[in-house]
């Protein structure tokens, strides 16, 4: 199995917890290092693999990668994505890109590779990570909101291609979570305050609740779940 951007925070978690239920994991970060050994060590990962996702050729790499060294993958998890924050009207054509190539045309390119051989062995899951954006976007992320938007409706469009196969197709969005990409705003304690506010469950998320879902999710539990979105968010869609 495979975790895109998976070197730190929901990514990592998510490997550690699927690593831990003895699948075979490849954990995934933009380059050779430090990062990279220390994600597959704490994960207890079988592979770590280094490939840039927010350069789309580097997609390409990632998928010889993953097929020369484990063999395809029965449980991908698209968690890899670009996220920047501007006014809603500031946004050009560069960052648009940015954040459109990775969060939906390199997470197609990828289920392109895996998916088809998931329905041809009779099993497979595909997990993608998606936000409480598609539900409550956010002032400064219009277009990460429209891309996650955009990648639940693809996911559940594939789904009832591949569900008579043996392949799930599922998205795990999460609400606040508690991660370092999530640090720098929620130090400031007007804005965490306003956040749990909106939190039914008066408390931020953390990136185990998350990979305890995945681990579901990727299970024979729930192989009668797909074209779903699961909100991991303490409440905070309603």
């Amino acid at each position: 199995m495979l975790v895109t951007g998976s070197s730190q925070g929901i990514g990592l978690a998510i490997a550690k917890a699927l690593a831990g239920s003895g699948a075979r994991v490849g954990v995934n970060a933009p380059s050779h290092g430090a990062v990279l050994d220390r994600a597959r060590s704490e994960a207890g990962a079988a592979l770590g693999i280094a490939a840039d996702l927010t350069r789309p050729d580097e997609a390409e790499r990632l998928v010889e990668a993953v097929e020369e060294q484990l063999g395809g993958v029965d449980i991908l998890v698209l968690n890899a994505a670009l996220q920047e924050r501007r006014p809603w009207a500031g946004f050009d054509r560069a960052s648009i890109d940015r954040q459109w190539d990775l969060n939906l045309a390199v997470n197609y390119r990828l289920i392109q590779a895996f998916v088809p051989a998931m329905a041809e062995r009779g099993f497979g899951r595909l997990i993608a990570i998606g936000s409480i954006q598609q539900l409550r976007e956010h002032p400064e992320m219009l277009v990460y909101a429209a891309s996650k938007a955009a990648l639940e409706s693809m996911v559940r469009n594939i789904a009832r291609q591949v569900a008579g196969q043996g392949v799930t197709c599922n998205v795990l969005a999460p609400g606040a979570i508690a991660t370092a990409r999530n640090r720098e705003a929620l130090a400031d304690a007007a804005y965490r305050d306003a956040v749990l506010a909106r939190i039914p469950a008066g408390r931020l998320g953390t990136a185990e609740d998350c990979a305890e879902v995945a681990l579901f999710l990727a299970s024979d539990a729930a192989c009668y779940v797909t074209g779903t979105t699961l909100f991991v968010d303490g409440g905070m869609h309603l």
